[in-house]
């Protein structure tokens, strides 16, 4: 059988195997009184379990393994986080194992008791499949367990992207609006510039733009400049560019900026004008000008997606209807307004998860619940992860489900973990 140790693991959780006449592989009568809690950590497979061995009673953990000389195959026998374990559960027995005093640990082998159901349960859950693994199975399912899985992925989903947050929270002493601002710049680098931006708007605080609210053409200088675009083409000139390398030169001194960012560390191949940096930097520019706290007005005035719009829906300067690039013109007149499909992307990827880490922050739930309202007011999004799920006839309602689809398929379905999944776990017990 081509088991996973996952597979044995999930059989131990769920009893899936004949009890009756249950003995260790030295004949000792085995009991469960407690199966243990689930371990994803660092240690034994099972916490706290408890079972009756002849007519003692044990107390202690219990590790899972396809052979027994998996034991020693891990290095358990060096570890003394092993040596609280009171039952070693096994497909096949190979070889004896022993505690660090020379006494046998007891074994159970699950060879040839597995309910049959199950076993062939696993063998269509992980057959090879264009789609997802559990496609075929999917209509199945509950819609309960089906709500649950998108709800958990969610969830893990966004404690990912609130850990980005948190490490800023951190770097700037708890000062939000800081905050906000960083996170903001990492969701407008859309992936491929999203480190460079970060690290634009750590190399040029808030507080320093702030100074300059009124006046939205010196904050675009001070922006383009600190990310070096005014130095791309210096043979290449204009009124603008001239301004933003004057005011950026004098800026840069006057506040004591580090050095400009190299060209190299910004990526324009295979990025669509539309969403250059230099673009996106002057529509950041835009937004600051308009709203310099931003974080209290999404705290305070933001409950929908429409709430947002008169806070992205800012025109730059005139100048970058005309240019991508400093210097660069365009051949026809641009719209830079961001448009409401780009304004959904912003509710749903920059500032869902800026509460999310707020209220983890804070320790107020209520922040979840939310989010959870948010993105139930959003469209789904549309995109090859999100289109794999329709293809299996599940049709995402709004962003609550489309988000949970792509951390299902980043967490699960793509890695095959599908008996870490509700919907898998679900679909592997015997049916009755």
């Amino acid at each position: 059988m081509n088991f996973q140790e996952n597979f044995i693991q999930a059989v131990w959780k769920y009893q899936y195997f004949e009890k009756l006449d249950l003995k260790t592989v030295s004949g000792v009568p085995l009991s469960v009184k407690k199966i243990g809690y689930h371990n994803f950590h660092e240690g034994p497979d099972f916490l706290e379990s408890q079972i009756i061995l002849g007519n003692i009673e044990y107390h202690g953990n219990i590790e899972v393994h396809l052979k027994s000389s998996g034991w020693n195959a891990h290095g358990h026998e060096q570890d003394d986080n092993y040596e609280s374990v009171i039952l070693h559960v096994v497909w096949e027995h190979d070889t004896d194992i022993k505690h660090k005093d020379g006494t046998l640990i007891p074994t159970l082998e699950l060879k040839g008791r597995v309910f049959l159901d199950v076993i062939r349960n696993y063998e269509r859950l992980i057959a090879p499949s264009k789609g997802l693994l559990c496609g075929e199975f999917l209509d199945s399912v509950g819609d309960i367990i089906k709500f649950s899985m998108l709800e958990k992925a969610l969830v893990e989903r966004l404690y990912e992207k609130a850990n980005v947050i948190k490490k800023e929270v951190e770097l700037t002493a708890g000062d939000w609006e800081e905050v906000t601002y960083r996170w903001l710049f990492y969701c407008f680098g859309f992936k491929v510039n999203s480190s460079a931006m970060l690290k634009l708007a750590r190399s040029l605080p808030y507080k320093i733009l702030k100074k300059h609210s009124g006046q939205p053409l010196v904050q675009e200088a001070l922006l383009l400049g600190q990310a070096g675009f005014h130095q791309r083409d210096v043979e290449i000139s204009d009124d603008y560019t001239s301004f933003v390398k004057r005011e950026y030169g004098f800026y840069q001194s006057k506040y004591g900026l580090s050095e400009p960012f190299f060209s190299s560390e910004w990526k324009f191949m295979s990025v669509r004008p539309s969403n250059y940096p230099s673009v996106r930097i002057a529509q950041l520019a835009s937004i600051l000008s308009h709203g310099p706290n931003l974080f209290s007005a999404l705290k305070e005035e933001v409950n929908s997606v429409e709430d947002l719009l008169p806070i992205f829906q800012v025109k730059p300067s005139n100048y970058w209807e005309h240019h991508y690039q400093l210097g660069k013109a365009s051949l026809k007149s641009q719209n830079r307004v961001l448009s409401k499909r780009m304004i959904n992307l912003l509710g749903i990827n920059f500032v869902v998860p800026l509460w999310f880490a707020y209220g983890n922050y804070t320790d107020d739930p209520a922040w979840k619940e939310r989010c959870f309202d948010f993105l139930q007011g959003v469209p789904a999004e549309e995109n090859s992860i999100v289109r794999s799920y329709l293809q299996e006839n599940w049709q995402p309602q709004n962003a609550f489900d489309s988000q949970a689809m792509i951390g299902m398929h980043h967490h699960y379905c793509s890695q095959k973990k599908c008996l870490d999944c509700k919907i898998g776990q679900n679909l592997l017990r015997p049916r009755k």
